[in-house]
């Protein structure tokens, strides 16, 4: 394990410079316009859940579960293309993904089945989850410690465009088109991104420093984190906040499209707002990073955003304010979000470098799988105000229950510990 400095992330790797701010500006933009695929084959699907449950003879769940199904497809993936992505590289397997990713898009454009959608959006998920896989790991190969959090917090504005802009081009599409079309799009973005790679980024993995085992060598690297408790820890908690999330969007288009009569447009808009809570946060994030260790940014953005949830569900639950009470509530809890993945993230992937893609796999894969584990949930219990907010507070205050049982974030001396 890497030493510590006392911010309570890894120094930097010997020899190893900080880049410049241009450089730095080139990663960010090229890591999170990849990182933001699978987002962005999400929420620009929102718009059209009640369309797509309509035209295809399914229930609201079934709808959701297209959305859930991605999700757990993206947790198989990244198990699968991390180590992958150690053996030969970060670059041959991103190609694959995307690639497969812009075939499966088309074959849900012309799909008639509800039961065949969901299947494709799974297989759509395990491809297109090479993306974020890739762009984690490559921060793990270029950036170290505190400057991994903060560029980690930046990715955050660039994925964060996909919250605010998904939804509205969803709408647009769905308005001069149909949702089948949402997909055509969706394939054309994952052969631009196909395009970006193949004549900008560089191999960031060496081959001097690639894995050589086969089968075994994979397992032992899972091995080795499902070992390391604070690892496991601080892998689970980006996926219980991508529970809170994902639980709200799942939920969204039905308690405003349906429980409060929103538009398309008017529902996009909101989305964007509650976007723009969470970018903010995460330049926040960023800035503070440089001068507050990552873990005390983590344990104190965990209890505010379980305190906002709790005011979230006695607004569902009482109606108190209204559509505008439950706005307000609903955008502190995703903006406290901003600061937690990037922190725990960082600190997770700072604890086994030699193992980055297998590190940054088993991150991701925990994350998809738990926001696609969780978000039906809300289908189940109705799909309304009061389920979507109660699960965003199960999600969060299993957080808390994580960080504080299974680190010493919370224990004497905590606060200024290395995890």
């Amino acid at each position: 394990m890497p030493s510590e400095a006392p911010s309570g992330v890894p120094s930097a790797t010997p020899g190893r410079r900080a880049p410049s701010p241009r450089s730095a500006l080139k990663w960010v933009i090229m890591l999170g316009a990849l990182a933001c695929l699978p987002a962005l084959t999400v929420d620009m699907y929102l718009p059209a859940l009640p369309q797509v449950a309509a035209d295809l003879g399914g229930s609201d769940a079934l709808a959701q579960l297209t959305v859930s199904c991605m999700l757990i497809g993206g947790a198989l993936g990244q198990l699968v293309i991390g180590p992958l992505t150690d053996r030969f590289g970060r670059r041959l397997p991103l190609m694959i993904g995307i690639g497969m990713h812009v075939l499966v898009s088309l074959a849900c454009a012309v799909v008639d089945d509800m039961y065949m959608l969901i299947g494709l959006r799974l297989v759509q998920g395990f491809f297109n989850s090479a993306a974020s896989v890739a762009a984690m790991a490559t921060v793990r190969d270029r950036f170290v410690g505190a400057e991994a959090a903060r560029i980690l917090s930046r990715l955050m504005l660039v994925i964060g465009v996909a919250p605010m802009l998904a939804p509205s081009l969803g709408s647009i599409v769905l308005e001069a088109f149909a949702w089948r079309w949402i997909f055509v799009v969706l394939a054309l973005i994952g052969a631009s991104l196909a395009v970006i790679v193949f004549f900008v980024m560089p191999e960031t993995n060496p081959v001097a420093r690639r894995t050589t085992g086969g089968a075994s060598s994979v397992l032992r690297g899972y091995r080795t984190l499902l070992r390391d408790r604070h690892f496991m820890a601080l892998a689970l908690i980006p996926g219980l906040g991508m529970g809170v999330v994902m639980s709200y969007v799942v939920g969204s288009p039905f308690v405003f499209q349906q429980g409060y009569g929103l538009t398309h447009g008017q529902f996009s808009l909101l989305f964007a707002i509650n976007g723009l809570g969470l970018v903010l946060s995460a330049q926040v994030n960023a800035s503070l990073v440089r001068r507050v260790a990552p873990i005390r940014l983590l344990r104190t953005a965990i209890v505010a955003q379980v305190l906002m949830s709790v005011v979230l569900v006695v607004v569902a639950v009482t109606q108190l304010g209204g559509l505008i009470g439950l706005l307000v509530a609903l955008w502190l809890v995703l903006a406290f979000q901003g600061l937690i993945p990037a922190n725990a993230s960082a600190l997770a992937l700072s604890r086994h470098g030699e193992i980055a893609g297998t590190s940054a796999a088993m991150i991701g894969a925990i994350q998809s799988l738990l926001a696609g584990l969780v978000s039906p949930i809300v289908g189940l219990l109705g799909s309304g105000t009061v389920a979507m907010s109660a699960v965003m507070l199960g999600s969060g205050l299993t957080a808390f229950v994580v960080l504080a049982a299974a680190t010493p974030a919370y224990r004497k001396g905590g606060w200024h510990t290395p995890i």
